[in-house]
């Protein structure tokens, strides 16, 4: 009798780790690619090869050797530290307030940003971004640091629906505050215009010195939140049961965070909507583990502002639309579209 023949053997599946190790290298081929094309395209398009040359053969006399290598060079490192440090941001006070909704705005800390620098202008007579974007960071801090305390009072200490609480009434506190020191300064309200809708334009190498330190060790420590943040959306019982001190945890997250927004916020404003959309792109690629989240969350961050930025600065011939204003009129309907027609918004 012949023995029948052996079925054939399915070839084994991809594990979801190589999938989403797969992805995330596409990704960054993509924003490698999104990087060239920011230094090179805009109001004046510059070739890539011309772009080498002036970093070879810098002349300042010639207009494309400037504009390439002291002017957009500095504006895409800004883009790419920025938008990790705001996506990551999000990220991380989405996971730790439980809240789909939550993002820098929302925690008070653009907020406290903008009062800082407010604040410099017009009570101390300060101009120039490299002294204004330390008050920014300061105030940036120190909103965080007053919604923690806020959220902590009671008997339950800070929960997630308490810090949220917070921080609306904080954010509203403070932005009636800056708006009264500007209603009476003319001056001061034309040197925050272009700050305050969010941009990336005239920022220089000093700016990118300044806060990429700060952006570094943030966007390092904002990658080794996942276990907490696992911990965290188990549940305050399981998570303490896995051995994590809730409260060491939720400072150590917003001391994060404070740094990553605080200087992305004094250096650019209060750009919306990559905090706010980024992780739950991620969230949909990778599923409810923050310790791939959190990854995808730094390359995509930069995809969303640098592409708004190109974006907009190839919309206007004559001149350019600010980040802020492309990421509001594409941010909006992306993220009622994300929660609209699927269910990213359950954490």
């Amino acid at each position: 009798m012949t023995a029948a023949p052996a079925a054939p053997v399915a070839p084994p599946r991809a594990r979801p780790t190589t999938r989403l190790v797969a992805g995330l290298i596409a990704l960054g081929l993509l924003l490698i690619a999104l990087t060239f094309a920011s230094v090179a395209l805009g109001a004046r398009d510059i070739g890539l090869r011309d772009v080498a040359d002036a970093f070879v053969h810098f002349n300042s006399g010639a207009t494309d050797d400037t504009v390439a290598v002291q002017v957009r060079v500095p504006r895409t490192l800004l883009g790419l530290l920025v938008g990790a440090a705001l996506g990551l941001s999000g990220a991380i006070l989405q996971g730790l307030t439980r809240n789909p909704l939550a993002d820098p705005g929302i925690m008070g800390i653009n907020a406290g940003a903008t009062l800082g620098v407010v604040a410099a202008i017009t009570l101390l007579g300060l101009s120039g971004i490299g002294l204004l974007i330390w008050f920014g960071f300061a105030g940036a801090v120190v909103a965080t640091v007053l919604v923690y305390a806020v959220g902590s009072l009671g008997r339950d200490g800070a929960t997630p629906v308490k810090m949220a609480l917070a921080g609306a009434c904080v954010t509203a506190g403070l932005l009636a505050i800056s708006t009264g020191l500007l209603l009476g300064d003319i001056d001061a309200i034309n040197q925050l215009r272009f700050w305050q809708v969010g941009s990336l334009a005239g920022r220089y190498a000093p700016i990118v010195e300044g806060i990429a330190p700060f952006l570094a060790v943030g966007i390092l420590g904002g990658l080794l939140c996942g276990r907490p943040l696992n911990a965290l959306a188990l549940g305050e019982d399981a998570a303490r049961g896995l051995g994590l001190s809730i409260g060491k945890a939720r400072v150590g997250l917003l001391a994060v965070v404070a740094v990553l927004c605080g200087a992305a916020c004094a250096a650019c404003g209060p750009i919306v909507f990559v905090g706010l959309v980024v992780p739950h792109v991620a969230r949909f690629i990778c599923g409810p583990d923050y310790r791939w989240i959190l990854p995808y969350t730094v390359v995509l961050g930069p995809l969303m502002l640098l592409g708004s930025d190109v974006l907009g600065r190839l919309l206007d011939g004559s001149g350019e639309l600010q980040v802020g204003v492309v990421l509001g009129i594409i941010g909006a309907p992306f993220f009622i579209l994300l929660v609209r027609f699927s269910k990213l918004t359950e954490l």
